[in-house]
């Protein structure tokens, strides 16, 4: 159902479908992470980044396997940087230099772990709400892996995809339900706020009950029906204190009707922003007019491409539209929602070009976006 994440604060691109599922795959039982080693250091080593010399870890970096996992990563995010960040900051600076206010609350529905895309767009939210198919996982315990090359290599595997495109690609979500194997969406998203360049103050795991109230369960205890995860973690550029929430649901119509607390959750944050890119094209199904709506009666500004609302939804008295790169239509797997409506305001308003890939189209002379701002 989708796929996506990448590095640094990026931009890479979601399908919303990475299914480490919990539907399909029954989630390990959490262990707790051990004493004296806290969830910012677990996040460095994970994202292959120096640690400080009391940290319990610390000795597992002169592991060759860490050690090669380390310098992996720093190739990889080193040329996400060049070829991606730095030129979608700049294109930012120009463009969209509104997105980099404050916002009280940012939705990334059908995420993933695609922290550092959002991120990258929105540096400056409150707060952050993910979501996808995609189980947690254990919580990761660097010091109870057995295997330690194996679990870096399944890390690296989940994540190859959305370094080298833009998005992640569900069957290099390797699940493998041996404890410590480093599997579903929290070493990702550890791993991207690492290289975000964030310090995790807190990490605290539970669910949502019916009313879409978040409550704290011990790691590997049954909750409510929709599992999750609250990140605290701090900016080191700002200093500014952020939460991130990513949890474990269907936000379809029928997914919504069966756990109405996800829903209720996002309405108490009340009106942001919302990202979307590469959602698989969902929110054109007559299946998905739940989310569509909470999306554009919640949401100040939508950044999107081709695959998230459609054009024929924005009420041009309530919207602004601007278009940027090259609208050429969804890719072959998608292409029965090409948009002629789309393709005729692209030629008709010549929009300004991307040099970084978004979405489905990594390719940056073939990308589109779009910015929708409320009236």
């Amino acid at each position: 159902m989708k796929t996506n994440c990448t590095a640094l604060s990026i931009a890479l691109s979601f399908v919303s479908a990475l299914t480490v599922c919990a539907q399909e795959n029954p989630e390990v039982a959490p262990r707790a992470i051990s004493v004296n080693t806290g969830p910012n250091d677990v996040a460095r080593f994970l994202a292959g980044m120096p640690l400080p010399e009391n940290s319990s870890l610390a000795p597992l970096t002169r592991d060759p396997a860490w050690q090669a996992h380390a310098a992996f990563f720093e190739e990889q995010f080193s040329k996400v940087n060049l070829r991606q960040l730095q030129k979608l900051q700049g294109w930012q600076a120009t463009y969209l230099p509104e997105s980099a206010q404050p916002k009280p609350v940012v939705f990334y529905m059908f995420s993933g772990p695609d922290f550092l895309y959002v991120d990258q767009f929105f540096p400056r939210a409150a707060v952050y709400v993910l979501c996808g198919k995609e189980a947690l996982g254990p919580p990761p315990d660097p010091l109870r892996i057995a295997n330690l090359s194996g679990a870096l290599g399944n890390l690296e595997n989940a994540m190859k995809s959305s370094l080298n495109t833009t998005y992640f690609i569900t069957q290099d979500m390797k699940v493998d339900l041996h404890a410590q194997n480093l599997n579903g969406v929290l070493p990702i998203l550890y791993t991207c706020i690492a290289r975000a360049d964030k310090s995790i103050t807190n990490v605290s795991f539970g669910s949502l009950n019916s009313g879409g109230v978040f409550e704290e369960t011990a790691p590997g205890r049954k909750g409510g029906s929709t599992p999750g995860v609250r990140i605290r973690y701090t900016d080191k550029q700002s200093g500014s204190a952020q939460t991130l929430y990513y949890f474990t649901t269907d936000i379809s119509d029928g997914g919504i009707k069966a756990t109405p607390g996800f829903l209720k959750f996002c309405q108490r944050l009340g009106t942001g922003a919302s990202f979307l890119k590469s959602p698989s094209y969902l929110l054109f199904e007559s299946g998905f007019a739940t989310i569509r709506n909470f999306i554009l009666e919640h949401s100040n500004m939508i950044v999107q491409d081709d695959s998230g609302i459609p054009l024929a939804y924005f009420d041009p008295n309530k919207w602004n539209l601007r278009f940027f790169g090259v609208y050429l239509g969804p890719i072959d797997m998608f292409k029965q929602h090409y948009q002629p409506r789309l393709r005729e305001l692209y030629q008709q308003s010549n929009p300004p070009p991307l040099d970084f890939g978004f979405g489905y189209r990594w390719n940056y002379k073939e990308a589109n976006l779009s910015v929708a701002t409320r009236k």
